[in-house]
């Protein structure tokens, strides 16, 4: 009985090691995807070829790394909103363009797409602090243009942009007017149980030492629940209910932390919505959504703040 005791202990400790091993080897290959299976490194396409107004932009990152972006307008002239976008982790920018192209058109605004490193023509290799770093060298540039209203800058992230735009905008309360959050995680251990799910069991049951282990191991943690709760400006959860990637109940709880300490936070859920094409059918509802909470706390139209909205209050 002993020997018996002994072995599945054994056992349950190798899988342990095994599953903190994995996590360790093989986190930078989940949590980054710079490349689409198939697919070059390259741009498939350019703004060009959907016929928008846009400028190439090339950026050093503060530790000296060279980045790429496109500043897409929507007119010459237009001095409307601009939105940051921070894409979801697979592929680059140019995967991006066709939902941006009816962003432009549905919001009336600019848009900023930044390639993080390591992705599309920007150099380096990806890790949480240089994209932190890359994400503030791009808002550091739109602050320095005068072609736009400074005033009037969204951050809008989806799945890992949405980390990356979390951060961003916590840093920058004084610079940023609201945050946008669509089908986002709450933290990268959290996602390896989603993506390993024999690793559930070894992060859900482990003490809180062996948390602390694994936090460690997790060199790109991007934990947005312990920094959402820091954010003042307002801020929309678009939820996915189809998700298939990110479990829609990361969302909950990432608004559930916000709105305990902020007064301005809004959460929709769009029953067919799935991983990435959320805004494609969500329809007409997902447009309007965002123009209303854009037009409440960035275009200057006044709002109370009172009250946290839940996703029956903000989906008409």
């Amino acid at each position: 009985m002993v020997s018996y005791v002994n072995a599945l202990l054994y056992g349950v400790g190798g899988i342990v090691v095994a599953g903190m091993a994995l996590l360790v080897a093989f986190q930078d290959r989940l949590v980054y995807v710079p490349v689409l299976p198939g697919l070059t490194k390259s741009y498939p396409i350019n703004p060009a070829r959907l016929r928008l107004i846009y400028e190439d932009v090339w950026l050093r990152s503060s530790d000296g790394v060279k980045l790429h972006a496109w500043f897409i307008k929507l007119l010459p002239d237009c001095r409307g909103p601009t939105i940051m976008f921070f894409q979801e982790n697979a592929g680059n920018i140019a995967h991006r363009l066709e939902m941006v192209r009816i962003m432009l058109q549905k919001l009336q605004c600019n848009v900023f797409m930044l390639s993080y490193r390591g992705y599309g023509a920007s150099d380096g290799y990806p890790s949480q602090h240089g994209i932190t770093m890359d994400a503030q060298a791009a808002l550091d540039h739109l602050m320095q243009r005068t072609d736009i209203d400074t005033s009037q800058i969204i951050v809008f992230g989806r799945s890992l942009g949405g980390a990356v735009g979390a951060a961003l905008t916590k840093n920058n309360p004084e610079k940023i007017s609201a945050l946008i959050l669509e089908n986002t995680f709450t933290s990268i251990l959290d996602m390896a149980g989603v993506l390993l799910p024999f690793l559930k069991w070894v992060i859900g049951g482990s003490t809180a030492k062996g948390l602390k282990i694994m936090n460690f191991l997790v060199r790109s943690p991007w934990s947005t629940i312990d920094i959402i709760g820091q954010i003042k400006q307002p801020i929309l959860f678009i939820s996915g209910l189809q998700d298939e990637m990110v479990p829609p109940i990361h969302m909950k709880m990432l608004y559930a932390k916000a709105a305990a300490h902020n007064k301005q936070c809004y959460f929709v859920e769009f029953p067919s919505g799935m991983h990435m094409d959320t805004w494609l059918t969500g329809g007409d509802r997902y447009w309007r959504t965002i123009q209303h909470f854009m037009e409440q706390h960035v275009s200057g139209r006044k709002h109370d703040g009172s009250n946290s909205r839940s996703s029956d209050s903000q989906s008409s």
